[in-house]
């Protein structure tokens, strides 16, 4: 049964597109959905939604992915169309800040929105109100190798970060690396650092933090790199030197027991002879337990241009985006994480586990440095994140140089 206040903000929304009814319906739709998986799923989508909506066409034109990071600003300015795919967190904010966008907290109050999104509200929400609408999401979270621990004598792998690094003691004596990573292309170690952020000093600091709030010489800063210090020892030695398939080689082979990484690299344990028996997955151990737990996860969106010539049906579409049934198929086909609590997810126990650690993430949901930084100080970040686990020694200039660039950027950015 409906709410009465939810009742009326449903109503409301669909009295709203009523009288667009006699009129010419259509929806133009911008992806940047360019790769087969996804550019079928929104084909689907946009089927689907058509076939309950027989009076509302959609449109939807197609952007490569890399091409539509440039083409957002121009049609954003010039020919906005009614929806468009982006991302959340700090992304989607310049467009905000510029009035791009459509404030959709309506929509997020109707019935059966807002709380089954509830893990992803941060990630949308600037200024009390909602800017986009999330549908698809994928963990990031701690692989490990089963038979690395057998090998080392070790049960079961700890879930707070003292007993995590004791265990890595043990790995280090047995041959073992504790934690691998391949650092060569910088992105890798971004989520380690994240991690080690949110853990230390929770959700709001960290996206503070990427937002240019927080000096990086502050103490609260050389906190999250005091965690970084004490796993430094522990990581694969040259993994300046390596991708992080590279990394997954000494994974699969037994030679390291830990990967910080994304659900996509479990494709490549299994590539390399993993199976569920011997792979598993945990949340990023507890360092402070006072704090919310927060997770990572980039997470996928559509959003209202501000400028959108239909949006009363175009908030239609995002009501429907959001059901937990058409996220469901969605995500079966990206063979990703529906991001509505009553969707349901496949027989993947990897997806089963995130799904459910995302969902009941009371502390928020980080997209990853690269989206929740402006590009340039996401570059100059995950430089500085490389240089300290090589050179710790450095911390006190690499702290300083971050900061000078923090200041020049996000003066820049204003």
């Amino acid at each position: 049964m409906l709410t009465s206040r939810k009742a009326l903000a449903l109503a409301a929304l669909l009295a709203s597109a009523a009288p667009a009814l006699a009129q010419d319906r259509v929806l133009t739709f911008n992806t940047n959905a360019s790769d087969p998986a996804p550019r079928q799923m929104f084909e689907t989508l946009a089927a689907d939604f058509m076939a309950e909506h027989p009076e509302i066409r959609v449109e939807i034109n197609t952007f490569d992915h890399e091409g539509f990071k440039t083409a957002i600003r121009n049609f954003l300015t010039a020919d906005p169309p009614d929806l468009i795919t982006w991302f959340a967190g700090n992304r989607m904010k310049p467009f905000v800040d510029a009035g791009q966008l459509m404030d959709i907290s309506d929509v997020w109050a109707a019935e059966g929105v807002g709380e089954n999104l509830a893990s992803a509200e941060s990630s949308v929400t600037f200024d009390g109100k909602q800017w986009g609408m999330p549908y698809s999401y994928y963990q990031w979270g701690v692989y490990y190798n089963r038979d690395a621990y057998e090998a080392a004598g070790i049960a079961e792998p700890a879930t707070d970060w003292d007993g995590f690094l004791a265990n890595c003691e043990t790995f280090q004596a047995a041959g073992i690396d504790c934690l691998t990573t391949g650092s060569k292309a910088l992105w890798p170690v971004a989520g380690l650092f994240d991690y080690l952020s949110l853990r230390t000093n929770g959700y709001d600091w960290h996206m503070q933090l990427t937002n240019g709030e927080i000096p990086w010489t502050d103490d609260s800063v050389r906190a999250v790199f005091a965690e970084m210090g004490r796993i430094a020892p522990f990581i694969t030695a040259n993994h300046a030197a390596i991708d992080w398939q590279d990394a997954v080689a000494l994974m699969v082979q037994g030679r390291a027991a830990h990967y910080v990484m994304g659900n996509f690299a479990v494709a490549a344990f299994r590539d390399g002879g993993m199976t569920d028996d011997n792979l598993g997955f945990m949340s990023f151990p507890t360092i402070n337990a006072d704090i919310p737990r927060a997770e990572e996860a980039p997470t996928e969106t559509v959003h209202i241009p501000a400028g959108a010539r239909n949006p009363d049906d175009a908030k239609l579409f995002l009501t429907y985006l959001a059901r937990a049934n058409v996220q469901t198929k969605m995500n079966d086909m990206l063979g990703q994480l529906p991001v509505n609590s009553e969707a349901s997810v496949g027989d993947d126990p990897f997806l089963q586990a995130g799904f459910e650690m995302l969902s009941t993430a009371e502390g928020g949901i980080a997209q990853f440095f690269d989206r929740d930084a402006p590009a340039e100080m996401a570059k100059a970040g995950m430089e500085g994140f490389q240089e300290f686990l090589v050179r710790p020694e450095r911390l006190d200039q690499i702290l300083d140089r971050l900061e000078r660039q923090r200041q020049r950027i996000y003066a820049t950015a204003q």
